[in-house]
């Protein structure tokens, strides 16, 4: 056996997504052989890649076929998460990607996809923050169990100290409610509002992050703006409910980030509320607020379908008692979640490469 011999084995296996062999793509890296001993280190685009498990077992039995069936190989894994990013130097210059989470419409659980989201891809072993945009109705102090916390200011050797977000669960987390009494209402015209936002850009320490998901608030208007001119999002994921009026606004949603000003392109669209599942009859389905709008919408307009979030009591009670269902249930929401999560990084890494993701879903 050689590293020649084990390059050439392993030219045959590719990555699932990216449509080229891991050799081609350089992801192979300090091949070792010793006897019947064969380790190497395959880099992965994203520490919480999902088809880990799969291209481990392509490159044991590609290495066993074709190169000596009484190997023993050993397969380490190390991420370089990919990014769009050229402007070093701007702002958050060490955030490699930014995802923005949005609504047409209030009342759709996006605050909630939003953090179980970010607690996803932390749990898959990536830097990930939290930036509760939701001016209006910060959501993040209550589902993280943070509220009355403060954060602090930090000298990082800028001009100015800086705020250092708060961590919990492995996340980072800035929010509005983390600043103002909750008691108080944010009477704030737009431009006090866009300001705020641009604020929690340049004035938070987020430091090296992997993804830093942003939960924005409902509807189209100032904030979003603000943040699509402001900080460079790699992509918007929409969250809807299958009913008609939930829908009908997702439409203006995906509209808005079709617009030439902004230009941001869809990551997908998940379809959150999708079947409501009793506790006590875990094979059960209700299709409460209809069955397959998300779906039905994704297809329309041809955006990847990023999955169904089912509506049961865990999710609703994870985000009141201030522990996301992602850091307690291993029910089927958790996978619903874990599913979710590894369509985004997916489609991300996709779209950095510059490959339409827009039938992801089929290929799982």
């Amino acid at each position: 056996m050689t590293k020649e011999k084990i390059l050439e084995a392993l030219s045959n296996v590719q990555e699932p997504d990216l449509g080229k062999d891991i050799v081609t793509l350089n992801m192979v890296k300090d091949i070792e052989v010793e006897g019947n001993y064969v380790s190497f280190t395959v880099v992965l685009t994203t520490p919480a890649c999902p088809m880990k498990d799969m291209i481990k077992n392509a490159c044991i039995n590609a290495v066993k076929m074709l190169v000596n069936k009484e190997a023993i190989v050993k397969v380490n894994f190390t991420a370089n998460t990919t990014t769009k990013r050229t402007d070093e130097g701007a702002v958050l210059p060490k955030v490699k990607n930014i995802i923005a989470v949005v609504s047409g419409k209030g009342g759709v659980g996006k605050s909630t996809v939003a953090a179980n989201l970010a607690l996803a891809l932390s749990q898959g072993g990536a830097k990930v923050g939290l930036m509760d945009a939701d001016i209006y109705g910060p959501s993040v102090p209550i589902m993280f169990g943070v509220r009355g916390e403060r954060p602090m200011m930090v000298d990082v050797g800028a001009e100015e100290p800086m705020i250092a977000p708060l961590e919990r669960y492995g996340i980072k987390l800035i929010s509005i409610g983390l600043l103002v009494d909750e008691k108080s209402a944010v009477v704030w015209r737009g431009p006090m509002a866009s300001s705020a936002i641009r604020q929690f850009v340049t004035d938070v320490y987020w430091d090296e992050l992997d993804y830093l998901v942003v939960d924005m608030p409902p509807g189209t208007g100032d904030i979003h703006l603000t943040l699509m001119q402001t900080v460079p999002v790699t992509g918007t994921v929409i969250v809807t409910t299958p009913q008609d009026v939930a829908l009908a606004d997702a439409k203006k949603g995906i509209a808005m980030f079709g617009q030439a000003q902004l230009n941001v392109p869809v990551i997908g669209l998940v379809e959150n509320m999708s079947y409501f599942t009793p506790a006590e009859l875990p094979d059960n389905k209700y299709y409460i607020f209809g069955k397959d709008g998300g779906k039905r919408l994704a297809d329309e307009y041809d955006i990847p379908f990023l999955g169904q979030i089912p509506l049961v009591q865990s999710i609703r009670e994870g985000g009141d008692q201030g522990v996301p269902v992602m850091m307690g249930d291993d029910g089927i929401t958790k996978k619903a979640f874990e599913a979710f999560a590894s369509y985004v990084v997916r489609s991300i890494a996709m779209r950095n490469a510059n490959i339409a993701s827009e039938k992801i879903a089929e290929t799982v």
